[in-house]
């Protein structure tokens, strides 16, 4: 049993991860999308529909991709905070998390892999381990590739679900014209620059512990999720998928595909020119379905899905930077600070009173990382049987802004910010590991002393 201590370096450590998006890759999918359609048809089923023309990711966006697990446990903690069933059940849903806090391993000279407690975990909970592993690695592969793409703005990771219920009813627990679709993607990426329009992808990241076959099929099965989703034109939206593979043995690999697309911009309309971030918020009663374009003077069925249609953008776009900033709150632990970001229907009675075991997060700490001071919440627990601190927390003076409403003013100060963080991921004075996003959010550990 290793120490704790020296956990705590190997999570700091830089690692290659193995990435693949090719030509033959798009020709491996698109038979597995064959395959399962007729399946389907066997069954009685319509086939699906899926993204009609998934491609490969330039080398230049997706190359030389490397992490520290740390650094993905952070992209998981974040993403999580508001996404589970679609509304963050409690404060404290990003600590989950920290159970992959010894499955990854890697040395200088290799690849990222499962360490023995992954593979032993693997046996156990295979399909929870590397669906959310799955998630940690696919979203922090999009975020440098669309960093990459896209070097003057920021990245925003938005749980799916949390933004869609603001406009339309998801399932029958919601009030409103019920969708009844079960495909939709998992997250958005909102790539957003002050003054500008954004730029927002539909993103859906698996995982599974088998081989690159299973892959296949699961990015075959993510083209149908991102494709539920249109905004603007028809067939036009720009998406990610990705699937990563953690095999019990050899380095893991995330596999990597994109649908181009001239669409998914949100550009301001005039009679909403006006709307403002900090503007409060209500839940909207959408149709759902998503409208293919006429054919001369008659219109088509509308296709199942959700479409964020032209008088509908700066509507979403205003959802998306809400909920993003009700990802931060929540992930600092500020339950009240969270509750006034998000409507009823996406959930704000979770973050006020008591849910369950899991919603005693308090935003009520305060650490100086890499020089920084931040405010947050911790959490304590037994990493090998040695008391270890956790802590998850936003920059003081961006929080601020968040906590009184400020959502613009925090975009203004944060884009400007986003060349300046820290790049270590050791912090000696804190003795652990220290994980930084340029939306000013930290995640750290450290061994109880």
């Amino acid at each position: 049993m290793k120490k704790a201590a020296d956990v705590l370096t190997e999570l700091s450590r830089a690692l290659n991860v193995a990435t693949h998006s090719s030509m033959a890759l798009v020709g491996s999918v698109d038979a597995a999308g064959a395959d399962e359609d007729t399946k389907r048809k066997e069954k009685e089923l319509d086939a699906l529909r899926r993204k009609p023309k998934l491609q490969a990711i330039p080398t230049r966006e997706v190359g030389s991709f490397q992490l520290a697990p740390w650094d993905v446990l952070h992209t998981l903690a974040r993403a999580v905070a508001l996404a589970r069933r679609g509304a963050g059940r409690g404060l404290a849903e990003h600590w989950g998390s920290l159970k992959y806090s010894q499955a990854l391993t890697g040395g200088s000279d290799v690849y990222m892999k499962l360490s023995a407690e992954g593979r032993e975990n693997a046996d156990y909970y295979k399909a929870l381990q590397s669906d959310e592993l799955g998630i940690g690695f696919g979203l922090a592969l999009a975020k440098q590739v669309l960093t990459r793409r896209y070097p003057q703005h920021m990245v925003s990771i938005i749980p799916a679900d949390t933004a869609l219920r603001a406009g339309w009813a998801l399932t029958s627990r919601d009030k409103g014209p019920r969708a009844g679709y079960r495909y939709r993607p998992r997250f958005f990426a909102e790539v957003w620059k002050p003054g500008e329009p954004s730029r927002v992808f539909p993103i859906e990241s698996k995982g599974n512990h088998s081989n690159a076959a299973t892959s296949h099929d699961q990015l075959a099965s993510a083209s149908a999720h991102v494709e539920a989703v249109h905004i603007g034109s028809w067939n036009e939206t720009p998406s990610l998928v990705f699937s990563t593979e953690l095999p019990v043995e050899g380095p893991l690999t995330v596999h990597a595909l994109h649908a181009a697309g001239r669409d998914g911009r949100l550009n301001h309309s005039a009679e909403n020119a006006g709307r403002k971030l900090d503007y409060f918020t209500e839940d909207e009663n959408f149709f759902p379905g998503i409208q293919p374009p006429t054919e001369g003077d008659r219109a088509p069925q509308k296709e199942p899905g959700f479409h964020v249609t032209p008088e509908r953008h700066q509507w979403f776009g205003h959802i998306l930077a809400r909920t993003a900033a009700a990802g931060l709150t929540a992930f600092a632990g500020d339950g009240e600070a969270t509750v006034q970001y998000l409507t009823k229907r996406q959930g704000n009675r979770h973050f006020t009173g008591f849910a369950h075991t899991a919603t005693g997060s308090v935003q009520d700490a305060r650490e100086e990382l890499l020089g920084i001071q931040f405010v947050g919440t911790d959490h304590v627990f037994r990493l090998n049987r040695t008391r270890v601190e956790a802590f998850s927390g936003v920059a003081k003076d961006l929080f601020l802004h968040l906590e009184g409403g400020r959502v613009e003013q925090y975009r203004r100060e944060v884009y400007a910010r986003r060349d300046t963080w820290p790049v270590d991921t050791w912090d000696g004075k804190w003795h652990g590991p220290v994980s930084m996003s340029p939306d000013g959010s930290v995640l750290a550990m450290r061994v109880l002393t």
